[in-house]
């Protein structure tokens, strides 16, 4: 509603006022006191919805070279039935100009109406000069301006710019919101299916491979560039991958996804770690304009020797929590990241794990996370924390580094993504069990793609 009252004025004192409150909105109301300038192909079509036969005759012939310019289109109704009817057959209307006093409807019922088709549409009511309680009623049923009879056509053509400006706004924010709901919406179907095709653990795994495994990726963005990965390579050895790309979000994602698949495809075909990740780098060389890059650690266990055989490509090493309790971490190999290079080797190194004993793996979204102080969490809080829980099962020691870190973390954004892996090794019979026959294919860990 406004402010103020214009009782008691004049017609002339009433623009006058009406003016000098235009002028005084500044430029956070959207005002123009010069003519509505348009881009070289948007027309403001304009329904105007008045009785007067005189009206439309007079608005033509004001506005004639803004019409011819194309930059007005005026749509005339005598009622606001028939602004209804022109509103169902033409959705680009701009803006309403509507009298309030009008046969079959007036403009009051209108404005109710138009609110109900369309929010965001506004509307500017025109009535005779001291009828407030009508405009009032108007305003207070969503009318974003008015106009007094008999108009002022300067005052028309200001009104009409600030309103059209505005609505455009309203409409452009709307657009905008929309759009980011729709870009929301397609970044959780990209979340769904990319949380889809990393690996679940099946049920009762561990008794039918003697392993206890468990992995969890938590994007910084809705999508991210970290990943995990496990898969049979022939009854008795298990590849093992966790991946780390360069960047965040869609772009890192894709990057991933190929990184992935490119790591199971040659994996089928080579049991040596080293030349796996060398093949793959030099696919991942070929056409790389982006320059993204991956950091890779990818190992196959022999679940029958307990010999983890593993290539490093710049990756945050293991870290193996042995029977004693102690905590291992293993050398860096010094090989470099993939996708940059081409031409480049990766060593094969092996460890050995004995009954019991775990592999943890993680990305730097880990140790590098930041507390609202600027401290990273840090190796020597991981490495405290897996000793402590030595014992533990591999998902209470995934779960518990993620909250670990989350606690630490305290409410500070999260700007990188965190996955953790844990691989214990229960032995080629398991701890006090039998040994196991051969895996069939239903043994086999299930990746949905």
């Amino acid at each position: 509603m406004r402010s103020g009252d214009d009782s008691g004025l004049s017609p002339t004192d009433l623009r006058l006022s009406r003016r000098k409150r235009h002028r005084g909105f500044g430029f956070s109301t959207y005002v123009f006191v010069a003519p509505l300038v348009r881009s070289p192909t948007l027309t403001y079509k304009i329904l105007i919805a008045d009785d007067e036969p005189d009206l439309e005759l007079l608005i033509r012939q004001r506005f004639r070279k803004q019409i011819r310019d194309k930059v007005y289109d005026f749509v005339f109704a005598h009622n606001g039935a028939e602004a209804i009817e022109i509103l169902k057959n033409q959705q680009s209307v701009d803006l309403i100009l509507t009298d309030i006093n009008m046969p079959v409807m007036d403009g009051l019922t209108l404005l109710t109406k138009v609110a109900e088709r369309d929010p965001l549409l506004l509307a500017v009511v025109i009535s005779a000069y001291g009828d407030m309680k009508n405009i009032r009623t108007a305003m207070n049923r969503g009318a974003f301006d008015f106009l007094t009879k008999p108009i002022d056509f300067e005052d028309f053509e200001l009104t009409l710019n600030k309103s059209i400006a505005h609505a455009r706004g309203i409409r452009e924010a709307s657009r905008a919101r929309q759009d980011l709901a729709a870009l929301q919406r397609e970044l959780t179907v990209a979340k769904d299916i990319q949380q889809s095709i990393l690996p679940r653990v099946p049920i009762n795994f561990a008794e039918k491979t003697h392993l206890d495994l468990f992995a969890k990726m938590i994007p910084a963005q809705n999508v991210g560039g970290d990943f995990y990965d496990f898969f049979w390579i022939g009854e008795r050895k298990l590849g093992v991958v966790v991946g780390d790309v360069s960047g965040k979000g869609i772009g890192a994602a894709l990057f991933m996804a190929i990184s992935r698949t490119l790591l199971r495809a040659v994996a089928m075909r080579s049991e040596s770690p080293g030349a796996c990740l060398r093949e793959v780098n030099a696919f991942l060389c070929r056409d790389n304009h982006t320059e993204q890059f991956v950091t890779l650690f990818y190992g196959i266990l022999n679940l029958d020797e307990g010999t983890l055989r593993y290539a490093n490509g710049a990756h945050d090493p293991p870290r193996v929590l042995r029977q004693t309790g102690d905590l291992e971490t293993v050398e860096p190999t010094g090989d470099t990241v993939l996708g940059i290079l081409e031409d480049l080797t990766f060593q094969d190194r092996e460890l050995t794990l004995r009954p019991g004993e775990l592999v943890f793996l993680n990305t730097d979204g880990v140790t590098d996370a930041l507390n609202p102080n600027g401290e990273s969490y840090g190796d020597e809080r991981l490495n405290d924390f897996l000793k402590s829980v030595s014992h533990a099962s591999a998902q209470e020691i995934v779960l518990g580094v993620v909250d670990a870190v989350a606690m630490f973390s305290s409410g500070a954004s999260q700007w990188d993504d965190i996955t953790a892996l844990a691989l214990r090794y229960l032995g080629s019979t398991g701890i006090g069990g039998e040994s196991s026959s051969p895996l069939d294919n239903s043994n086999t860990i299930s990746s949905r793609i």
